[in-house]
């Protein structure tokens, strides 16, 4: 607002950091294969360094102020540790990765120009609480930039929170649309509500709805208070009964508004102690080359350069920020335009002189497209055919391999080239880019090399960025840049008549590939900016590229095979096989085409009278797997039916194939793992596709019986326990739930409890199996028809459990209604982490098309955050191996699932450490678990 002595001044703000929220969500973003040595030998890791100074450039960018400060809390005790020795008791101690690294983030946030705080004695909320209670009373306008919601009880016509991870904005409208009750009103919630997370009680299983309704009914907590004898029922009961607690609850729930901060910032109340600094560059230099950043030092020295050669510079690569301010992890410079030039400058490389010009330019350039041509589709056997580069838009080379055709050229030999470039690709400072680089890392390796440097990877920028789109380099070209490029069947023929590439002739293939590389840089330069102006989705851009390192790994390592046991388990079904045959022949009364829809249709339901269950478009009588289903509840041959198909799928899918896919050299199975296919970030595994291995018969879980470790080794399995549950009670914030979690109860029992009124231990086993298909049916959104059919019940039974699991568990309901909602109004939904999962057609569906996304947009979160979840875990555990030189090897990745071939003398090792790097990949509201069994083989594993 403008000053009070002269409305024509421009209101002042001030910008408040919760600086112990900004590192802790740095620290679980990701970034974890980060580290350096420091002069001194010790080595750190520096990931949420990384990140929190990009933040921290962000939103300076993103908000003017006049003033600010980075908020954290201190060590030691505070006034609430005094008050309540078990305030905070169910927080897990700093990961010690984090606590290495806060001392390195003062000083550099420092640096960047911030006043950074942390008063012993004090939290850094109160310490937010007093200064934006200065600013206020001053009529400075204060922004609060913090993701704790406890922060609302701040709010009022000068304060303002901000959560830019989730782009929420809490004002006055904010916080009461959010939470149903205006700022005001705030503590009284959190006192009613209590808080999990910091092990305040509230009143006992009273959640939001209900607080929201007795705050709006009474007007205040006190009112409450002073008329608890007129509220009926279980809830009034526990309300009398917390009337002792409640005082102590809301003084740990206030936030102070008055601390004595005089001794840390000087002169208050006036606010100039902090007023925002410019940037210290030559010691955020020095910084930089202590710490490893490159990046840093580079951005910073560009500064050196006069301002109209960076404007001009920055004109052309598109990446910079508009203002000129250069971040911390900038692109490297590119010349040319992200714009199509119609000058194309393409290199045949055929002789060494040619070779060497372009050796130097890849030595020097700062980002190199990186493309090549092979023999196979098959990663593991595929080999080169030539290699093109590109290093600024318009421009690249092609170096022919191995071209076999009659007009071919000579050309350099292999072996010395790859030998000459191997320094190069090996090189992690000589920075890459590909499209799909998980194969193309795969193709060089099958040549001896592994390389080092990939920064991007376009189809993956594409992913994250329009998840619901084509990602192939030919539609990405099109889409972003108008360019047409040429086809690979053009130059190589279709189906039978099509040719190796080794064929083409050696100009095409020169263009063709040049043209892959170049236009690969320039959907980079196109795609890259978008990525790095939003937080959330670089850190998920970020976290796909070092998942596709990891799963290169285990890729690469694939999975020990055992064909006599497959062998074995052929025979035996194809035993089974035959005889279900016989026995669908007796109850047919004569032999039939199991596999002939007309047939059974026949044999049915006009020899045998079997009702009709629906009808085909055609108006044919329907057999298919739902109609044989339901005919199997009642009637003999629809069973064998099914277990004959199910059977006959496991032995042509599995037990005759596994053993054939393994690579001959290794005698492992080596599945390919699709990132940029699943919208919600799952892994799609195939060739042979590991994922859908049928466990819930004996039979197919039988088949990873096969599934074996070398000699001198074992199996060991590591999952995620009830993940999306738990993501359910994070994302909802159900005090019931979360209470289930972080007491360690059995959470399908504790359903069980809430939905039936009775104790845990008076739940039936069939009480709590209900309450299971309850837990995860709404999880996938099922209705009431679905529960029903589930549960074998009738509708209006249905409809009652889903009422009174709703009654109990409000958070759950509130988060399914507000995620319908702003689907329909956005467009997507987005994960914990801030995966975007696009519902395109959400907004103007109607019917059942607009139920199926509604129960889509419910679940995705849950399994998009699985996902996310499991892809941390996957470069958290790779880089330890790696970093502690085990010889264990991640070999799979199956759903919540990594697998692992593990060396006996390191079993002890990966039970203690692999369930700790997994459940500390990320702080959620409840607690993360994950088990770990180990076996000869994967059966015995789990």
């Amino acid at each position: 607002m403008p000053d009070a002595q002269n409305p024509d001044t421009p209101a002042r703000t001030l910008l408040l950091v919760d600086g112990s929220s900004y590192l802790y969500r740095a620290f679980f973003a990701g970034g974890e294969a980060m580290s350096t040595t420091l002069p001194d030998g010790t080595v750190l890791k520096t990931g949420a360094i990384r990140i929190m100074i990009n933040m921290m450039q962000k939103l300076r960018k993103d908000v003017r102020a006049d003033y600010a400060a980075c908020v954290f809390d201190a060590k030691g005790p505070t006034f609430r540790d005094a008050l309540y020795p078990e305030y905070k008791a169910n927080r897990s101690p700093m990961p010690d990765d984090l606590r290495a690294q806060i001392a390195p983030i003062h000083e550099v946030v420092k640096l960047l120009g911030w006043k950074v705080l942390d008063v012993p004695g004090v939290e850094a909320d109160d310490v937010i609480g007093t200064l934006a209670h200065v600013a206020a009373q001053q009529g400075i306008e204060c922004i609060i930039s913090s993701g704790d919601k406890d922060l609302s009880q701040l709010v009022n016509e000068h304060i303002t929170v901000i959560d830019t991870m989730n782009d929420r904005r809490r004002d006055i409208a904010g916080v009461t649309a959010e939470f149903g009750v205006p700022p005001s009103l705030m503590l009284d919630y959190q006192t009613l509500v209590g808080d999990q997370v910091d092990n305040v009680p509230g009143v006992p299983k009273v959640g939001p709805k209900t607080a929201v309704k007795w705050l709006t009914e009474y007007g205040s907590l006190e009112a409450l208070v002073a008329r608890a004898g007129e509220i009926k029922g279980a809830a009034g009961e526990n309300l009398r009964n917390a009337l002792d607690w409640l005082p102590r609850g809301r003084e740990l729930l206030t936030i102070k508004t008055d601390c004595d901060l005089k001794d840390h910032i000087d002169g208050l109340p006036s606010l100039e102690a902090i007023a925002i600094l410019g940037q210290d560059t030559e010691a955020l230099k020095v910084f930089g080359e202590t710490y490893g950043f490159k990046g840093l030092v580079k951005s910073l020295s560009q500064q050196d350069v006069p301002p109209e050669l960076i404007k001009e510079h920055q004109g052309k690569a598109g990446g910079k920020p508009a203002d000129g301010a250069p971040g911390l992890f900038d692109e490297p410079d590119l010349s040319g335009s992200a714009q199509r030039t119609t000058n194309l400058k393409y290199d045949t490389i055929l002789t060494w002189a040619m070779f060497d010009d372009w050796l130097a330019r890849l030595q020097t350039a700062g980002l190199v497209a990186l493309d090549t041509e092979t023999t196979s589709l098959d990663e593991m056997r595929a080999e080169i055919v030539g290699i093109s580069f590109s290093v600024m838009p318009g421009e690249a080379a092609y170096i022919p391999l191995r071209h076999t055709g009659p007009d071919a050229p000579e050309q350099l030999p292999l072996d010395d080239v790859l030998a000459k470039l191997k320094p190069w690709l090996e090189d992690p400072e000589k920075l890459k880019l590909g499209q799909h680089i998980k194969y193309d890392r795969h193709v060089f390796a099958n040549h001896g090399i592994e390389v080092k440097g990939y920064a991007h990877d376009t189809m993956l920028q594409s992913y994250v960025l329009e998840v619901h789109k084509p990602h192939g380099l030919a539609s990405l070209a099109e889409r972003h840049l108008g360019r047409q490029g040429i086809n690979y069947e053009d130059l190589c023929g279709k189906g039978a008549h099509q040719i190796p590439f080794a064929q083409v002739d050696v100009a095409k293939a020169a263009e063709y590939s040049c043209e892959d590389s170049d236009q690969t840089l320039d959907v980079h330069l196109a795609l890259w900016p978008q990525l790095e102006a939003d937080e959330k989705l670089r850190f998920i851009y970020e976290l796909e590229i070092a998942s596709s390192e990891a799963l290169y790994r285990i890729e690469r390592n694939g999975v020990l095979i055992d064909a006599p046991t497959l062998s074995r388990q052929s025979n035996e079904l194809g035993q089974r096989i035959v005889a279900l045959e016989q026995e669908a022949y007796e109850i047919a009364g004569q032999p039939f085409n199991l596999g002939s829809p007309k047939q059974l249709g026949e044999i049915f339901f006009d020899k045998l009278g079997l009702p009709v269950i629906k009808k085909t478009a055609t108006g044919a009588r329907s057999t298919d797997e739902e109609v044989l289903e339901k005919l199997a509840e009642d009637y003999p041959l629809p069973a064998k039916i099914l277990e004959h198909r199910s059977l006959s799928k496991l032995k042509g899918t599995y037990t005759d194939k596994l053993a054939q896919m393994a690579l001959p050299r290794t005698g492992r199975v080596h599945t390919h793992y699709a990132q940029a296919v699943a919208v919600t970030g799952r892994l799609s595994s195939n060739d042979p596709n590991l994922q859908n291995i049928p466990i819930r018969t004996p039979e197919g879980r039988r088949v990873r019986e096969a599934f074996v470790a070398a000699p001198g080794n074992v199996i060991a399995s590591a999952d995620y326990s009830q993940i999306e549950l738990r993501i359910m009670a994070h994302i909802s914030e159900d005090a019931a739930l979360l209470r289930a979690f972080h007491d360690g109860l059995d959470v399908h029992r504790a359903t069980a409890a809430e939905v039936f009124g009775l104790e845990p231990a008076q739940v039936s086993s069939e009480q709590r199996r209900y309450a299971k298909v309850i837990n995860f049916g709404l999880i996938y959104g099922m209705g009431t028809f679905g529960l029903a059919k589930a549960l074998g019940i009738d509708n209006t039974a249905a409809k009652n459990y889903i009422a009174r699991y709703f009654e109990r568990f409000e958070g759950v309901k509130r988060y399914m209604d507000e995620t319908r909602q702003r689907a329909k109004e956005v467009g997507y939904i987005e994960t914990v982490f801030g995966r975007r999962l696009v519902l395109p057609d959400i907004k103007n569906a109607k019917g059942a098309k607009l139920a199926a996304l509604e129960r889509q947009a419910i679940n995705a979160p849950m399994q998009g955050t699985a996902a996310d979840l499991i892809k941390l875990s996957m470069v958290a555990v790779q880089t330890a191996l790696d970093e502690q030189r085990r010889s264990t090897k991640m070999i799979m990745q199956v759903h919540d699932e990594l697998v692992f071939e593990v060396p006996e003398d390191e079993v002890d090792w990966l039970k203690s450490e692999i369930p700790h790097l997994m459940a500390g990949v990320a702080a959620l509201r409840v607690p993360l678990l994950a088990e770990v069994g180990v076996g000869p083989n994967w059966d015995q594993a789990h």
